[in-house]
């Protein structure tokens, strides 16, 4: 940054300076803060905080609009946390973004998308800042209010109320909040859907924050509105409906009165819904619902009283359909949480009598770890000695011959040792050197579910001996080299800090992994014909998926010139299953490393000539053909992506174009695929500008 901010400030405040240079300033400086940690700019705010409301305030209305924009990224970047004692003092600024945007707030003659982006920027600054502003909260908030009132900024400012009232500040709406939820209620029998969408979420981030300074009148006139919005004609209205009346009849204050007006006037439509054919799946079957709701109520309400309700739900996992047999194994799980000290034990011992119930109970035993990690209705806190039996029994059906049963006791491993990492993540680490493939296998899936794409104590535990799991790539068992491929995987796209530094070794035993081996590949005799199988198929895939997202999250790490050959180019003559994420690989190579690609771009177009000239047997069912129209689109895409960077580089690789791609059969496919890639890449610059 102490490179970049000097460029950014001489393209801002340069008299020469053309509006497009601006423009492209503002837009590359948001785009960075926007995606760096707001630290990185905290010995830059006062270089940046300059230009930027210079900005704000030029005539050319794109300009400004784009400066509104990186006051809203300055606002976030100021003051990231919302702490008593800030690590960047943010104080100086708070006056001089407010003023200087409340201008532009109060502004009447100016282009309707300056207007928006100064509704949005003001609404974080009241959200961020509004602690600081307690006198200018009487001037700004009627702005806003008013600014609802009108029919053209409503919408933005039905989204910048929404910030506000999820701002953990509680910012003092007094002045404004009767008025403001009135405008939102009257907002909901509106045409405009996306209004009507918008103010249901805000309408209910208010009752959340202020629903104790809201009057039962407001209450009664919310619900009369929504009840129209609740039928089967538009499903996502109606979950955001649902979503808002029961925030009303949680809130302690009103929840009597709120729960009789939700009786008689949303209570009839909701039923009426309950019987719609849109619903998905068979949720209209009575024995379903009864068991899904079982599982709510038991969740909450100890249910030990109801003689035999579990023996009840056991049988249900008798029924012949899977969906009422995952919602008797919710319920069981669910019903769990209510009693652990009954239940628990019923399904730790269930697990080991029931053979052919063991993965249905294995789910609800999911159900109850995973509850010690959500919200209050319902969470459960487990005895040291429950966690114990909890342990001996999964580390038990670790070696279980059935994969689907490994990988649930995986995934109740993975969410245990992100409640419990110092006691589990040894345990795990432990059981990769077992004798059982089958429990390498099963711990290292269950590191996988331990990586989440946030923050998490669990981090510092896997840090130091993630390599434990993920060494085992090399492994003499397949079944294990793929879990430990998709661990990998996952690593790289959720927490890409945890495997950079073991990049180096990895990738050649990664990279290994694409090969075919023909000690994979076997016969089986079927009779009157033999049937080829490769069981590295799945490996193979996988190793390509992993090296497409590392590519997205580690390219600094990767040397492309040593995979392309001979890796990617043994994917590209590979199986359909292979071939399709490697033409992915391609068109990404091809736009972030174009020169290692050109170098060795003589060598692709044999394998992709043969794909795309594929001819299928004339007794072909559908499915095949479908799915050889899908690998040569595919590989299609990626001949576009290469033709966009090869120039003349190429003599061989300019007559594939011209007399295979670009004539014959597939010139009109070629052209629609291309099509296709302009309009992509047109979004994509008009999203950045």
């Amino acid at each position: 940054m102490s490179s970049l901010v000097p460029g950014i400030e001489r393209a801002l405040s340069d008299k020469s300076s053309t509006s497009n240079l601006k423009i492209e300033a503002l837009v590359f400086t948001r785009l960075v803060m926007a995606s760096n940690p707001p630290v990185v700019f905290h010995p830059h705010i006062q270089a940046l905080t300059n230009p930027v409301l210079a900005a704000v305030n030029e005539r050319y209305y794109k300009v400004t609009s784009e400066a509104l924009r990186v006051c809203g990224e300055l606002v976030k970047a100021i003051r990231p946390e919302l702490v008593q004692s800030p690590s960047f003092n943010f104080i100086p600024y708070v006056q001089p973004i407010y003023s200087t945007i409340l201008k532009r707030l109060t502004a009447q003659d100016q282009d309707q998308e300056v207007k928006e982006c100064a509704i949005t920027c003001m609404g974080l600054i009241i959200s961020l800042l509004g602690d600081q502003l307690k006198r200018e909260l009487g001037v700004c908030l009627p702005l806003l209010l008013d600014r609802l009132r009108n029919e053209i900024t409503r919408l933005t400012t039905v989204k910048a109320f929404a910030t506000i009232a999820e701002s953990p500040l509680k910012i003092d709406l007094s002045c404004i909040l009767g008025q403001a939820v009135l405008e939102l209620t009257t907002f909901l029998r509106k045409a405009n859907r996306a209004l009507r969408l918008a103010s249901l979420g805000t309408l209910n981030a208010l009752l959340i924050a202020y629903g104790d300074k809201i009057g039962s009148s407001s209450y009664e006139s919310i619900i009369i509105e929504l009840s129209s919005l609740i039928s089967d004609a538009d499903l996502h209205m109606t979950a955001l409906a649902l979503e808002l009346c029961c925030t009303m009849m949680k809130d302690k204050r009103h929840h009597s009165y709120a729960g009789v007006v939700v009786k008689e006037r949303v209570l009839p439509q909701a039923l009426v819904l309950v019987k719609s054919p849109l619903l998905q799946g068979q949720a209209l079957q009575t024995q379903l619902l009864s068991l899904l709701c079982l599982g709510e109520i038991g969740r909450r309400k100890d249910l030990h009283s109801h003689i035999n309700l579990e023996g009840v739900i056991i049988r249900s996992f008798q029924s012949p359909s899977e969906e009422i047999k995952s919602a008797a194994s919710y319920a069981l799980g669910n019903i769990a949480v209510g009693n652990l000290s009954k239940y628990l034990t019923f399904i730790l011992s269930q697990i080991d009598n029931q053979s052919k119930l063991q993965y249905l109970l294995l789910h609800s035993l999911k159900e109850v770890i995973a509850r010690q990690s959500t919200d209050d209705a319902g969470k459960v806190d487990f005895k040291g000695t429950d966690v114990q039996k909890i342990l001996a029994l999964l580390f038990t059906h670790c070696q279980s011959e059935e994969e689907g049963i490994r990988n649930v006791v995986a995934e109740c491993l993975g969410k245990l040792a992100i409640l419990e990492p110092g006691k589990l993540v040894p345990a795990l680490k432990e059981r990769t050197l077992s004798s059982s493939a089958f429990t390498r296998a099963t711990v290292v899936i269950a590191i996988k579910y331990t990586i989440v794409d946030r923050p998490q104590p669990i981090d510092m535990h896997i840090k130091p001996c993630i390599d434990s799991f993920l060494m085992l790539i090399r492994d003499e068992d397949r079944h294990v080299r793929r879990a430990a491929v998709s661990a990998l995987s996952t690593a790289a796209h959720n927490k890409a800090v945890l495997v950079k530094d073991l990049l180096p070794a990895l990738l050649p035993l990664l990279y290994d992994q694409t090969v075919i081996k023909k000690e994979l590949i076997r016969t089986v005799d079927l009779g009157p014909f033999k049937h080829t199988v490769d069981d590295g198929l799945e490996l193979r895939k996988g190793a390509f998926e992993c090296v497409d997202t590392l590519l997205d999250n580690c390219l600094d790490q990767i040397d492309p010139s040593s995979f392309i050959d001979p890796y990617l180019l043994s994917g590209l003559s590979d199986h359909y299953d292979v071939k399709m994420p490697c033409h992915l690989i391609l068109s990404k190579l091809a736009e972030k490393c174009p020169s290692a690609v050109l170098a060795v771009v003589d060598t692709l177009v044999e394998p992709l000539e043969r794909t795309v000239t594929t001819k299928m047997k004339p007794d072909a069912v559908k499915q095949e053909v479908d799915r050889n129209e899908d690998m040569i689109r595919s590989a299609l895409r990626a001949i576009e992506s290469l033709n966009r960077i090869s120039g003349d580089a190429s003599s061989r690789f300019k007559a594939f174009m011209n007399n295979v791609v670009k004539s014959g059969p597939l010139a009109e496919r070629y052209n629609a695929v291309r099509h296709e890639s302009d309009a992509v890449v047109t979004g994509d610059i008009m999203d950045m500008s």
